[in-house]
């Protein structure tokens, strides 16, 4: 059964229940979740009910049960296998594509393709790791995406990441006419207290710093470079909002476009150290058919730089 000691450090509003400070501030069960897993604790050491309220300070000791995981299905899903060696492989993936295994997203996951490519080569994982997975793109994002077939491979490339010597290169389409020709953008990034599942430019979040450059404009719309330095949950999506500039069919932080119905966000190449190589290796995506109709349709209007 899992459990959790915890102390409400955050600013929360009076009269906020215990379930739902587990469900929006938590975010470690649902609220379907906290009464099918039969969530319980105590507040301040008494025992509460989920209805009961919470405020900065109390200290909650909670427990729940144990969820029903699906075990992860080997599927044959064809990838865009950019470059495959005995211990990575480097896809270009589509827009849509969930990486990791979740709630409602079980199969048909880029960890399902790599499960099933996995068992073929006779390569398998010790119980517990997800298929080679080393980092993630969201499912709206396109491009490159590194994966290991390995734990040492894993372990390799995860080092990387976390060492923040990956260097990654995204193209945007964004809404309104960027004015400077690059920039830098640094702030701390925490979940929005509004809303639980996004996040927002905050003062005591982690920092966050993302380089963009120019490629061009239009009446009212931007294309630019994005190398993130750090990788912040939605980091590219909040920033571009911070600048006043949401990416363009962005549902979660921009505006609704009927010209852009999906996310223009892709990500372009990807540099990284293979094991057993010294050298980096720089891995690109060609530029998605949804980036090259809309430019195509933007560029029969006025177009500059």
């Amino acid at each position: 059964m899992p459990a959790l000691n915890h102390c409400i450090e955050e600013d929360i509003p009076a009269g906020l229940r215990l379930d739902r400070y587990v469900a929006e501030y938590l975010r470690i069960l649902s609220r379907s979740q906290i009464k099918a897993r039969k969530l319980e604790g105590t507040v301040n050491g008494k025992k509460a009910k989920l209805s009961s309220p919470v405020k900065k300070g109390d200290i909650l000791a909670l427990s729940w049960n144990e969820a029903e995981v699906p075990e992860l299905v080997p599927e044959d899903i064809a990838l865009d296998i950019l470059y495959e060696a005995e211990q990575v492989v480097v896809i270009n993936k589509p827009q849509g594509m969930v990486v990791h295994p979740g709630a409602g997203n079980y199969r048909g996951t880029l960890a399902n393709a790599l499960y099933f490519r996995q068992l073929n080569r006779g390569s398998f994982l010790p119980e517990g790791l997800r298929p080679g997975i080393v980092h993630r793109l969201d499912k709206d994002t396109s491009g490159v995406i590194i994966a290991a077939y390995n734990d040492v491979a894993h372990t390799f490339l995860s080092d990387q990441f976390k060492s923040r010597t990956v260097k990654k290169t995204y193209i945007a389409l964004v809404s309104g006419r960027v004015k400077n020709a690059q920039g830098r953008i640094e702030t701390f990034i925490a979940r929005d207290p509004r809303n639980r599942k996004l996040f927002a430019v905050r003062e005591g979040g982690k920092t966050a710093i993302t380089l963009y450059r120019l490629i061009k404009t239009w009446d009212n719309y931007s294309l630019l470079l994005l190398r993130p330095r750090t990788g912040r949950t939605h980091q590219l999506r909040v920033h571009m909002k911070h600048l006043g500039h949401p990416i363009c069919g962005d549902s979660l932080y921009g505006s609704p476009d009927a010209l852009f119905p999906r996310l223009m966000l892709h990500a372009k190449s990807l540099e990284i150290t293979l094991p057993g190589n010294e050298e980096r290796h720089k891995f690109s995506s060609p530029l998605p058919e949804r980036f090259r109709e809309l430019i195509r349709k933007l560029n029969g209007k006025n177009a500059e730089g």
